[in-house]
């Protein structure tokens, strides 16, 4: 039977065989759990998005979300009976502290499990988890009051959570937001404005949903420095924690998108009638770094999102190559009389499908990897090592959101193209899926703002001892591959491309800094996919090394799977990084073309 949304094996093989997740399980932080407990969560969320999630797939995309007119919003009929098992089952908050209402369980094997559920239908299991975010915050920054009455609801999934940040004249400069906030007697602030691409900002799922709002108090600088951050819930919670009154927050509309048709991303307005009340949410002025510890999540989450959308497509693109049968073998090209055979016998075909393994399972292995660091940072009881492992996370989330989004919307477009003309149409779900995942690439920053952040922030933190540390690491794996004879040759090609990447990055680090700072951003995008394609490698080298050493003493199938990973890093090395090279030529040379060129002369 050909797998779907994701290759279970492939996930086995990275949480245990790679990064050896049960070594989490001698932690105080998560000794409860073991490698049967892991494996019977993961097949659970395995068996829910295939049997309940996934068919309602189809219909969320045709039918979509509706707004109603009077500023309610309703999803798709099917959406309810499966909210609610989502729900039941304990899938929204799996990672989260379990004293509000979460699991408990590593964020590693959490966003394997969300793997599943994000691929069979990304629409339902954001409803059903976002409001695990907007908890975060409060659990981190609210008062114990807050926490009391908010925390435990938006864990369980009972009340819904958002992310109120956009403005439709302030876009990306988040610190040019209108959005006013004015004191009451009661330390309480009433709130007037309108937010934009608003995900799940109204919808008839639950009966209550917290909105964290960015807004500025009255009288407060202009600038991210004086934003402030306010709990908004569209219903006020009494003190039995039962709903009262109505809040003056309302939907105004709902965006006609390309895709996630079933998510609700609405046009929101505060204070309508003057009464909309909010509470602040940690300190005063400091609202854009709260806000951002739930951004970096979501960041996070988009990368994984976009894996989801990635494997889902390449796997019903393998499935179809397997079953579709048209044109003779190449080597019986000239005998007409010669029968045909299925695509994935063509050599392009194939070359396609590998170049969409690599990538799936090179992202795979890094936002796992991720996610691990963080796993490794709250279960250590060092704070050192808490504040090293954490910035390392912080270096490779513009990676995971920026390059991750870009090569999943990839993979997504090459499954359609080994569907042919049938993957245009939607008698196949992978032109939806391509329509869902190109999301990602703007979602929570779009990749240039990710790749801002890359140069301009990352690079040099710590003054670059954090991106030296990571280049040794990158340096560590190759000579691990040096080690191994099925990787020797390929660990020598990978590590000449890391000395070839700290080269290229110091550059134009020194470029950021000097007069031709413009023409070095110009090149920041570029730099972003290549220092990925450099990640990727080196996941995809790991990988092969460890396969390596398993491979004489595995059984059967396992050595097709070990030897197969072992093809898969010598694709991507071989075939992928000599363009890479060449591209890291182009941004040592910071052409300054695009920032001189005059604006007429773009033409129009």
């Amino acid at each position: 039977m050909a797998q779907q949304i994701a290759d279970r094996r492939d996930i086995d093989f990275v949480l245990h065989e790679l990064l050896e997740i049960e070594k989490l399980t001698e932690t105080k932080k998560f000794g409860e759990f073991n490698r049967k407990a892991f494996d019977l969560i993961l097949n659970e969320a395995r068996r829910f998005a295939i049997k309940e999630l996934l068919p309602t797939y189809e219909e969320g995309d045709r039918i979509g979300v509706r707004y109603e007119g009077n500023g309610t919003v309703k999803v798709p009929d099917s959406f309810h009976r499966v909210h609610k098992l989502y729900l039941e089952s304990e899938w929204t908050a799996p990672a989260m502290n379990p004293e509000y209402g979460g699991q408990g369980l590593p964020h590693s094997l959490a966003v394997a499990a969300d793997e599943y559920l994000m691929g069979a239908n990304w629409a339902i299991s954001a409803y059903g988890s976002m409001g695990a975010g907007t908890g975060y915050m409060i659990e981190n920054y609210g008062t114990d009051e807050q926490k009391k009455t908010y925390l435990k609801k938006l864990y369980i999934g009972e009340w819904g959570g958002t992310m109120l940040l956009t403005e439709s004249e302030a876009g990306s400069d988040v610190g040019n937001l209108s959005t006013t906030a004015v004191r009451n007697p009661d330390g309480t602030f009433s709130l007037t404005g309108n937010k934009i691409f608003i995900t799940n900002g109204e919808h008839d799922l639950v009966d209550n949903i917290i909105h964290p709002v960015l807004a500025r108090i009255e009288d407060d600088p202009a600038g991210t420095k004086g934003i402030s951050i306010f709990i908004v819930p569209k219903y006020f919670v009494n003190e039995d924690g039962s709903l009262g009154d109505r809040n003056d927050i309302v939907c105004t509309g709902v965006e006609e998108k390309h895709g996630i048709h079933a998510s609700a991303t609405c046009s929101m307005a505060l204070g309508t009638k003057g009464q909309c009340i909010g509470y602040l949410l940690g300190e005063e002025k400091k609202g854009m770094r709260i806000m951002f510890q739930m951004m970096n999540g979501a960041r996070l989450g988009t990368g994984l999102q976009a894996l989801a959308h990635a494997s889902t497509a390449y796997l019903y693109a393998l499935d179809y190559a397997r079953k579709r049968i048209q044109g003779r073998d190449l080597e019986d090209f000239k005998n007409h009389g010669a029968p045909s055979v299925a695509i994935i016998r063509h050599p392009d075909i194939r070359r396609t499908l590998l170049w969409m393994k690599a990538h799936v399972e090179g992202l795979r292995a890094l936002i796992y990897y991720c996610w691990n660091l963080i796993d490794q940072a709250v279960a250590s009881e060092s704070e050192e090592e808490q504040t090293y492992l954490m910035d390392l996370v912080g270096l490779i989330t513009p990676i995971i959101k920026g390059y991750g989004s870009e090569r999943g919307y990839d993979v997504c477009v090459q499954a359609i193209q080994v569907f042919g003309g049938a993957g245009y149409t939607r008698d196949y779900p992978v032109e939806a899926i391509a329509r869902d995942c190109k999301i990602t690439t703007i979602f929570e920053g779009c990749t240039g703002i990710q790749a801002l952040d890359l140069l301009g922030r990352k690079l040099g933190m710590k003054k670059g001892a954090i991106y030296m540390d990571f280049i040794g690491k990158m340096k560590a794996a190759a000579e691990a591959g040096k080690n191994q004879t099925a990787t020797t040759d390929m660990a020598g090609r990978f590590d000449a491309v890391v000395d070839r990447l700290g080269q290229v990055a110091f550059h134009l680090g020194q470029s950021a800094m000097s007069p031709k700072f413009k023409a070095a951003f110009s090149h920041s995008v570029p730099f972003l996919d290549v220092m990925g394609d450099v990640m990727m490698a080196w996941m995809l080298l790991w990988r092969a090394t460890v396969a390596a050493e398993k491979l004489e003493a595995a059984k059967k199938k396992d050595k097709q799977f070990y030897q197969g990973q072992i093809q898969t890093a010598e694709f991507f090395i071989r075939t992928i990084l000599p363009v890479t090279l060449g591209r890291m030529d182009a941004i040592e040379d910071c052409n300054d073309a695009a920032v001189v060129m005059e604006e007429a002369a773009f033409g129009g």
